[in-house]
């Protein structure tokens, strides 16, 4: 997926998504390790200065050559004109705040286009780990503009998984402990990429995630080979009326089946 012209010469949105990407990566490495102002928005999310600017950044230049596309951002009040939207831009400034702030290097820049419900282009760009992962529907998925695939392992004991405690720890006794947990990355949207290009076998979102956390990360994982599900085997759906999802399932084919399980049955035993 090399850089292609739209007609007339202008970025093609796949392009236009990778540039802006890099651009609000340099605008995030502004401020990392930094001490950047911090406000806590909710009950205990916190949001800081670097994700503001890089909304402010990505809303002008996106809209400013797609002024017919819609707006959803984690840092942007949500409107529910963007559900009139054909195509609408699905935004995450910084996707782990939390460990941008703590000085970690896993937090990502992620951007996608929807459209009918579904991502049809999608980057995440990690700038302190200098990956680029871009995807489009139909095309196939990249990390630094090469093809991945995820793991082609069926074993719940091999590979490692990002997956919360109770899971883990559910699984562990049933396989006499020979799973491997990964340490915690705080960017969501950095877990699924890395089992789209089988750094990890999978991973799990609780249910509080919302479209800005997962809608890049779910194309480049379903162009790479692997998928994001729900508990009943659908794909989320972008851009409805509540952006928040239930829990998800992210793994290559091979290890889907277990991992779904055991999933369904530490929630059973947790209830």
């Amino acid at each position: 997926m090399g850089a292609r012209l739209a007609e007339g010469g202008a970025l093609n949105d796949i392009e236009l998504l990778a540039d802006a990407a890099r651009v609000a990566g340099e605008i995030g490495l502004s401020y990392f390790g930094k001490s950047p102002e911090v406000w806590i928005k909710g009950k205990d999310s916190p949001v800081s200065e670097a994700d503001i600017a890089i909304d402010c950044y990505l809303k002008e230049r996106l809209l400013a050559v797609r002024p017919d596309y819609g707006w959803l951002s984690e840092e942007t009040e949500d409107s529910p004109a963007r559900l009139a939207a054909r195509r609408l831009f699905v935004i995450d400034p910084i996707d782990g705040t939390r460990g941008f702030l703590q000085g970690t290097e896993n937090w990502t820049v992620s951007l996608a286009i929807v459209e009918a419900g579904r991502p049809t282009e999608a980057v995440l760009f990690g700038p302190v780990v200098e990956r680029l992962y871009k995807a489009e529907a139909g095309c196939g998925a990249t990390c630094n503009d090469r093809p991945i695939s995820p793991s082609a392992s069926d074993l719940l004991s091999e590979g490692e998984f990002a997956i919360p405690a109770r899971v883990s720890e559910h699984i562990q006794n049933r396989l006499c402990g020979s799973m491997s947990r990964a340490r915690h990355i705080h960017s969501l949207a950095y877990r699924i990429a890395l089992v789209a290009d089988g750094g990890l076998s999978g991973t799990i979102a609780r249910p509080s995630a919302q479209d800005w956390d997962i809608a890049a990360a779910d194309l480049i994982l379903e162009e790479a080979g692997g998928a994001l599900l729900r508990l009943d085997g659908e794909k989320p759906l972008y851009n409805q009326p509540s952006t928040r999802h239930d829990w998800l399932l992210a793994s290559g084919p091979a290890v889907r089946s277990s991992l779904k399980n055991a999933l369904i049955e530490a929630i059973e035993e947790q209830a």
